[in-house]
């Protein structure tokens, strides 16, 4: 895992013999660090850093300087232009480049640290020794400050993983909060405040749209930048951020070694995902030949180099046979490019999800990644030490359904028309779909006239009834009843029904507590559920790159960095409810790089092999799920009854239409509490280092308010 950490205390807690006094040999320093810089508010960077993932920059003063870390495409000069800019309070100067990164900067005695838009790389912060610290990961600053973990924020996390007004900026450690995305952190003299530096549309009045060409353009623009980032060597040779002091060898592959290491471990060069689907398709299509771009994506100038590693993932074990075929002919039509190897990794039943659910490392907080780390790890091992994947596609590109709303908002009732017939056709013919247009429209009317405060307040009210907490189409898993299930302010998340009453009441006095809270501008219901979709979609992905690290390897998800997010909602809302809209969006983005030649069935959606592969997990590992609840951490937490859950896991595995996603939540936060528990050792060194790690004392369940 690699992070950052430091810290900013008040003058008084610096001298106080608890607080570090900035230096390597501090009283308190994180095992494994590579100090960035010294002084009253000291900076590390652990892990596995490469030596171009590390820039720090100086402007003027020696306490005005930047650093970024991550894959970042501005230039040196760039970056003190951003320094300078933020200098003077402009901090979105800092989110505006290429790449995906973590940007600190400190001007005298302020340190900004700034998050990202999606939260993919996310920030944390605590009170510690008269002051804040704060890091990108949560874990280690528990263990600096002996954090319980926080009962009421696990169940929000199962009951409504979605619903940033459930969950708040809490994490599953008592007293580490997180900040939200399109946020930074600002500290001076110790002292926090969380400012937003996105500008927000008023509930009122639309913000305005580009015409559709114009930001698709925007889309394919930033969508090439962003993978040109990844190509791009150093601005300059990495040296250490504290002058001229050796900061010994440095792990990792700086673009140079790439091109000349050998051994184990993940492939040297460029990779991408190549599996059928139109997102990871296109960035491995784009990396194989972006405009402007010396030879092939390795070249050294003179138009020959080593050829982009397209991986496909063939299952053999789940899904129909037909579709895995389709698939494979489809990858093997778009592998014939001259610049793409392609590379099919065939798997059994060893690479089912639930497989393998012994072994792993401990993540920042639980996610349903955990049930199928071992099945991802597989394909990843066969890619390169950079890796294209096409995760995040969808939340930035697709129509969330509470869009439609918005449209209605705005009287754009005609552009209803096509999303909804496409739905009524979705789960085939029958007695009820004569009927989908009307009660789709009828719901979304019903969201565009509920206010934010009486979608919160109905909310709560449906989790403390019998059957309220499954929600519309708790049970099945037909487009039209997610859509309808989405045309909420809030909607209960898949694993809610089997939680227990208690549990569910926390959640219900979180969401009353929200609606009570005055807002100080309100987002459309559209934009605001599609902003926690693809919150919650980033912090899941921070967890499945944790869970299947393999030293050496970066995963890159361009669809998650800033500035293609940002230009993905200018797209408008007309077209992004249209069918297919996703798919026309990446023809535009290809054909722009002169790439249009692609095979039939491209930018097709299917979930039924995925589907198909975890029930077929489901229905191998059943002995083993079961025995993992038979005296569940989650039951001495008063989350869930074991019996309760077990009896799902087998409902489940023997083909009941059950809500799949809830029981991969509460597998994969079972597994996590005991890996929490079981664990040894602390992220910490020194005199004054904790003496414990973070809920050593094991599961505290203390009194909830409102129970």
């Amino acid at each position: 895992m690699r992070w950052l950490v430091g810290w900013s205390c008040t003058a008084s807690g610096a001298g106080n013999g608890a607080a570090p006094h900035g230096t390597e040999a501090g009283p308190v320093q994180p095992v494994g660090a590579q100090l960035l810089w010294d002084g009253p508010a000291p900076l590390w960077a652990v892990g596995d850093w490469r030596p171009d993932e590390i820039r720090v920059v100086h402007a003027g003063a020696s306490l005005t300087r930047l650093a970024v870390l991550g894959r970042c495409g501005a230039s040196d000069d760039a970056l003190r232009g951003g320094l300078l800019a933020a200098r003077g309070g402009a901090l979105r100067h800092l989110t505006a480049w290429p790449g995906s990164y973590t940007a600190v900067a400190q001007v005298g005695r302020r340190l900004t640290v700034v998050g990202d838009l999606a939260g993919a790389r996310p920030v944390f912060h605590t009170s510690w020794s008269g002051g804040t610290a704060y890091a990108t990961a949560a874990l280690p600053l528990a263990d600096l400050v002996e954090a319980q973990l926080d009962i009421g924020y696990l169940a929000a996390l199962l009951a409504c993983p979605d619903s940033p007004e459930a969950l708040g900026d809490g994490t599953p450690y008592a007293g580490v909060r997180r900040v939200p995305p399109g946020h930074a952190l600002v500290l001076r003299d110790g002292a926090r405040d969380v400012t937003g530096y996105e500008p927000q549309a008023s509930l009122a009045v639309a913000a305005p749209q580009l015409a559709a060409e114009q930001a698709v353009s925007g889309v394919r623009d930033a969508l090439v930048e962003a993978v040109r980032a990844r190509f791009a060597a150093p601005r300059h040779a990495p040296a250490h951020p504290l002058g001229d002091r050796d900061p010994g060898p440095v792990p990792g592959m700086g673009p140079a070694f790439r091109r000349t290491a050998r051994g184990s471990g993940p492939a040297p060069g460029i990779g991408a995902d190549l599996s059928g689907g139109s997102a990871s398709a296109t960035l491995a299509l784009l990396a194989a030949g972006l405009p402007g771009i010396p030879g092939t994506p390795l070249g050294h100038g003179s138009g020959t180099g080593e050829r982009l590693l397209a991986v496909t993932f063939n299952d053999l074990a789940g899904g129909p046979v037909r579709t895995r075929e389709a698939e494979l002919e489809r990858a093997r039509a778009l592998a014939a490019n001259p610049r793409l190897h392609h590379v099919v990794v065939a798997a059994g039943a060893e690479a089912l999800p639930y497989a393998d659910l012994d072994r792993g490392p401990l993540t920042d907080e639980p996610g349903p990644s955990l049930v199928t780390a071992e099945r991802h790890r597989r394909r990843l091992a066969a890619g390169s030490a950079d890796h294209f994947v096409g995760h995040g596609a969808r939340q930035v590109l697709d129509a969330h359904p509470a869009r439609l709303a918005d449209l209605l908002m705005d009287r754009r009732r005609r552009h209803l028309l096509r999303p909804v017939s496409a739905l009524a056709r979705a789960d085939g013919p029958s007695a009820h779909s004569l009927f989908v247009p009307f009660t789709v429209y009828r719901a979304a009317r019903r969201l565009a006239r509920m206010t934010y405060r009486e979608g919160l307040e109905e909310a709560a009210a449906r989790l403390l009834r019998p059957t309220g907490a499954a929600g519309p189409g708790g049970g099945t898993t037909g487009a039209v009843d997610a859509s309808l299930a989405a045309l909420t302010w809030v909607r209960p998340g898949p694993a809610a029904r089997w939680l227990t009453g208690e549990a569910l009441a926390e959640v219900s006095v979180r969401l009353h507590g929200a609606a009570l809270r005055p807002a100080a501008l309100q987002q459309r219901p559209g934009e605001r559920r599609a902003a926690a979709a693809l919150a919650r979609y980033a912090a899941d992905h921070r967890i499945f790159e944790q869970a299947t690290e393999i030293r050496g390897q970066r995963l890159h998800t361009p669809f998650l960095d800033n500035q293609v997010v940002r230009a993905c909602r200018a797209l408008p809302e007309a077209l992004r409810v249209q069918p297919g809209a996703r798919a026309s969006v990446l023809r535009a983005v290809l054909a722009g790089a002169g790439i249009r030649d692609l095979p039939a069935g491209w930018g097709a959606t299917s979930h039924a092999s995925h589907a198909a592969a975890v029930r077929a997990g489901l229905h191998t590992s059943l002995s083993s799920l079961l025995a993992l609840f038979d005296t569940p951490l989650l039951a001495d937490a008063g989350l869930v009854e074991a019996r309760v859950v077990r009896g799902a896991l087998r409902a489940a595995a023997g083909g009941e239409a059950l809500p799949l996603d809830g029981l991969a939540d509460l597998v994969s936060t079972e597994l996590w509490l005991r890996r929490l528990l079981a664990r040894r050792g602390t992220c910490w060194t020194g005199p004054s280092a904790p003496r414990q790690r973070a809920v050593a004392g094991g599961v505290t369940v203390t009194p909830r308010p409102g129970i």
